[in-house]
């Protein structure tokens, strides 16, 4: 928040705006706004009506016109959201979201919902994902990467772009021992899995995933069954990459056939693989970083889109690792008796 300096008051045009979608529910996206830069909302007819210090009116301004434009154009946001505006406004010299790109909409089957970028490093995603055939995404939990190249794909293959849609990930245990438990192979390898069934789920209905699933249309598979496969023709998405050796990296695309599209995605800061063995996506970002038609998309805190503390758990965290890395340092370079 911005404060001190004269007291002014700056009234902006809502006309046309839907004026729920503005304010939010119980006027939560004002609140937001009155915590983060410290002024006054009000909405009065088709007016928003702000009023405190001049540069902190100043600056809400170019968040509270952002959020009339959405909702001029009837696209929803919430409290989170107005947060993630006006930190694109402080990284990014406005918050260039550009949510009437409809190309980058994309509409779930069945439904009146459509998916759109919340944010500049969603929207460079997405783009990204139009343009190349390979994408890789990486960034910190809970910025979209698995969902948004999930709608991808099925968007994808309703539009029949593509004739099935291939999600992978590495069963990779993350301090879990699920070995022993009871079950087949196929039952012990579903909880890794789980997350990809989630998505899914959240974009057709469930009897159209489970007929996907059934007539191969869809599949859903460990990484490690994609050996001696090719990929044409496909959606094809690998998961929790970081978790992927660099072998199995190597393997997978090399599955690649015609007419296919991959999006990776991984986050480098929750590699669980032993520490004698290099992860896949590191790797790959320095092998593939000249290549020609692969699209790297680097997300950050600012496009988190789940509850606002898992903004700060990933900020606390990453601060964590730093104060321990410069503690090894200061060992390593302090004199020996």
């Amino acid at each position: 928040m911005t404060g001190g300096g004269t007291m002014v008051e700056h009234h902006l045009s809502a006309e046309g705006a839907d004026q729920f979608i503005l304010a939010g529910v119980g006027d939560a996206n004002f609140r937001e706004l009155t915590s983060l830069f410290g002024v006054q909302v009000v909405l009065r007819g088709d007016h928003v009506r702000l009023a405190g210090p001049l540069e902190s009116v100043a600056e809400s301004a170019r968040v509270a016109e952002h959020m009339i434009e959405l909702a001029r154009l009837g696209k929803s946001f919430r409290a989170s959201d107005v947060a993630r505006f006006a930190a694109s406004l402080q990284s990014r010299d406005g918050p260039d979201i550009r949510s009437d790109d409809e190309r980058l909409r994309i509409s779930v089957p069945g439904s009146r919902r459509t998916i759109a970028p919340r944010s500049e490093g969603q929207r460079e995603y997405l783009q990204a994902m139009d343009d190349s055939d390979i994408v890789i995404s990486i960034g910190p939990a809970g910025t979209g990467k698995t969902y948004l190249a999930v709608a991808r794909a099925v968007d994808e293959l309703f539009r029949k772009r593509v004739k099935r849609i291939i999600l992978a990930r590495p069963a990779v245990e993350a301090g879990e021992n699920l070995g022993f438990l009871p079950g087949d192979l196929q039952e012990k390898v579903d909880p890794y899995l789980r997350p990809l069934y989630d998505a899914l789920e959240d974009m057709m209905p469930p009897a159209r995933v489970s007929r996907g699933i059934a007539d191969r249309t869809i599949e859903v598979v460990p990484l490690a069954y994609m050996r001696g496969r090719t990929l044409s023709d496909a959606f094809v998405i690998l998961d929790e990459a970081q978790n992927a050796t660099a072998a199995q990296m190597k393997m997978f695309l090399t599955r690649i056939g015609l007419s296919s599209r991959v999006v990776i995605t991984g986050d480098k800061t929750q590699i669980d693989l032993p520490r004698s063995q290099v992860s896949g996506l590191i790797q790959v970002e320095e092998i593939l970083k000249d290549v020609d038609g692969i699209a790297f998309v680097y997300l950050g805190e600012q496009d988190i889109t789940r509850h606002r503390l898992v903004t700060r758990i990933v900020r606390a965290y990453a601060a964590a690792d730093k104060r321990q890395t410069g503690d090894q340092n200061d060992e390593r370079q302090a004199p020996k008796d």
